[in-house]
Formats: structure tokens, C-alpha cells, sequence
């Protein structure tokens, strides 16, 4: 009886395999070059025409594969200047995420919760390290963020801006940007998708307003198991939220009369 066939027996039987285009394959070589250069952001690129002779391509394949690169911010073209290694940023995740949250989320909002998902767990596993790096530490000015946000939901109003900025500034003293560039990312994707799917924010938002000020209160004592237990007070409403959506969308309900 034969088992599970490997990737190479599927190879073998003439699996289609993606041929890399002339583009691909000169962008992957202008990254390469990038590397072992160790080129920083911000750095100049060889010219057009210096690439063309260091790659031995064309210069439309020069030119396919940078505007590769420039749509994902690994190379950034400056008119009359020139062009540069880019800042990298995660603005083009960021733009595929939410489209691929809204496209695909239907009314199971499935998307949405894998997105939480993802945000809760990066939260839980900073926790040493932003403990550590907060511990014995005094932060009024996220302090202030956490009474803004507090206040904010006891009028029944968002704080997206103060909730950005806190989860931010948390993140900003780790040794690791692109966990905090991650976090950031995704929660940008969040509150993105979660209008763009008509849903209604967590009836008990004070719990998440709060819920901040407990998780910078457990960063500042050092306890790490502290900060996880309120990172999940942190996304308990939300969680709720999305299994009451689930549950709507399950009985699928007429509207009530008015």
C-alpha cells in the first residue's frame, strides 16, 4: 500500500512547479545584492545601468523588477535622485491584510478573529521581555493614556488614537522592532476590518479601557504572569463580541420590528 507521496515522487509525476519570471528572479538578485553589500535604509543603489552590468540583464528587467521592490518598500525611487534601499515598512501587509479581512471574513467574521488571534498572542509572548525592561519603572505618560482611554469608554466612545499610541510605547523599549512593528501592524488591520464588516464594538469596553492600566501596572511590578492575565482581560470583550456575531449569524434572525 503506498503512503504519502513526497514532495519529490510528486515532482517526479510532473507536478506543475511556478517558473519564476525575468523579474522574480532579477528582483531576488537586486536583494541579494542588497545583502551582501549590507546596504541600510536609506543607502543608494547602484544605477540603472550599474545593475544591468552587475546582473547581466535588461534594462526593463531592471526597471519590472524595482517597481517590485518599491510596491513592498524594499527599494524606494527617489525622481532625479535616484533610488535607495527603502524604511521597509509593513504598509503593504498592512493593505493585503485588511483587503484579504474584508474579502474573505463573509458572516462568520473569520478573518477578523484570526487577526485577534494573531495580536493576542504576540502580547503574550513579549510578556518577559516588556516586563523586564518596565520593571521598577515610572510611565506617566501612559498612565495618562490608560485614564484617557477609561474615560473615553465611560462616555461610550472609542479610543483608537490612545489605544495605538499605548500599545505602541510599550512595545518601543523591547530589543526587537519587528515584534512592535508587528503588533502595530495588525492592530492597524483590526481596526480596519471591523467597521469595513458592520460589527458593533464590545458593549463592555470600560473592560478593555481598564484592562490597559492592569497590564501596564503588571509591566512596571515585573510580573509577567500578571501581564498575561491581563492581556486576556484585555481581549475577553472582543472575544465575546465576535462568539455573540458567530451565534447572530448562526440563528440568523429577522429584524426586529420597529
Amino acid at each position: 500500500m503506498r503512503g504519502h507521496e513526497s514532495a519529490t515522487e510528486a515532482l517526479g509525476r510532473g507536478a506543475a512547479v511556478p517558473t519564476p519570471t525575468r523579474r522574480d528572479e532579477t528582483a531576488r538578485r537586486i536583494k541579494e545584492l542588497v545583502l551582501r553589500r549590507g546596504l541600510q535604509p536609506g543607502d543608494p543603489m547602484p544605477t540603472e545601468t550599474e545593475l544591468c552590468e552587475l546582473l547581466g540583464v535588461s534594462r526593463s528587467s531592471v526597471r519590472e523588477a524595482v517597481r517590485t521592490l518599491s510596491t513592498l518598500d524594499i527599494v524606494e525611487v527617489r525622481h532625479g535622485r535616484g533610488t535607495f534601499v527603502g524604511e521597509m515598512r509593513l504598509d503593504a501587509l498592512v493593505e493585503t491584510l485588511v483587503f484579504r479581512g474584508v474579502i474573505t471574513a463573509g458572516d462568520d467574521v473569520h478573518a477578523l478573529r484570526e487577526v485577534v488571534e494573531v495580536r493576542q498572542t504576540l502580547d503574550d509572548s513579549v510578556a518577559e521581555r516588556v516586563t523586564a525592561s518596565f520593571r521598577d519603572t515610572e510611565n506617566p505618560e501612559l498612565h495618562a493614556l490608560v485614564d484617557e482611554m477609561v474615560e473615553a469608554a465611560e462616555r461610550g466612545e472609542t479610543f483608537l488614537t490612545a489605544d495605538r499610541a499605548f500599545h505602541a510605547a510599550l512595545l518601543a523599549r523591547i530589543d526587537n522592532t519587528l515584534v512592535g512593528q508587528l503588533v502595530t501592524a495588525f492592530w492597524d488591520v483590526h481596526s480596519a476590518v471591523m467597521p469595513r464588516l458592520g460589527l458593533q464594538l464590545p458593549d463592555d469596553l470600560s473592560e478593555t479601557a481598564r484592562a490597559h492600566g492592569d497590564m501596564l501596572r503588571a509591566a512596571e511590578a515585573g510580573d509577567a504572569a500578571a501581564f498575561r492575565a491581563a492581556v486576556t482581560e484585555h481581549y475577553a470583550p472582543l472575544r465575546r463580541m465576535l462568539d455573540n456575531a458567530d451565534l447572530t449569524d448562526d440563528h440568523d434572525p429577522q429584524p426586529t420590528p420597529a
